[in-house]
């Protein structure tokens, strides 16, 4: 299966990075591709078999679906493993470059959509999460 990888880099301290990537009052900030998009919800068990769903739907309310899987491994403030609810994988890397925070993903293309298209769609959550942190 092809692997994808997108990143940013982030002008902020890992503490900063860290609660805005984890935390549900952030994330319901960031995680969307486009301004058309929302996430209204999010419910997030940051532990090893913990649960995540993230609600992302067009604002008009006309299409919506649930983000969901279940994390493989944690390590505080530099890795973040999960799975999706369809079995595939995803890993999350922060780590510290001066006064940047390198986020580094890394998932398995889903067969269905081009593998640039989902490029393009991670890496825009991913602009869309460094300008909420730059941005607060």
């Amino acid at each position: 299966m092809e692997r994808i990888t997108v990143k940013t880099s982030v002008k902020s301290n890992i503490d900063k990075v860290w609660e805005y990537w984890t935390k549900p009052e952030h994330i319901t900030n960031w995680n969307f591709a486009t301004d058309e998009w929302c996430c209204p919800n999010a419910e997030n068990d940051l532990k090893p078999n913990g649960n995540f769903s993230w609600r992302m739907e067009a604002k008009d309310g006309s299409i919506g679906f649930d983000f969901t899987g279940t994390y493989d491994q944690i390590v505080d403030k530099e890795l973040i493993s999960y799975k999706m609810s369809d079995g595939r994988k995803v890993d999350i890397e922060f780590t510290q470059n001066g006064n940047e925070i390198e986020v580094n993903e890394t998932f398995d293309a889903e067969g269905i959509n081009t593998d640039e298209q989902q490029r393009a769609g991670w890496q825009a959550i991913l602009g869309n999460f460094k300008k909420y942190v730059e941005s607060e």
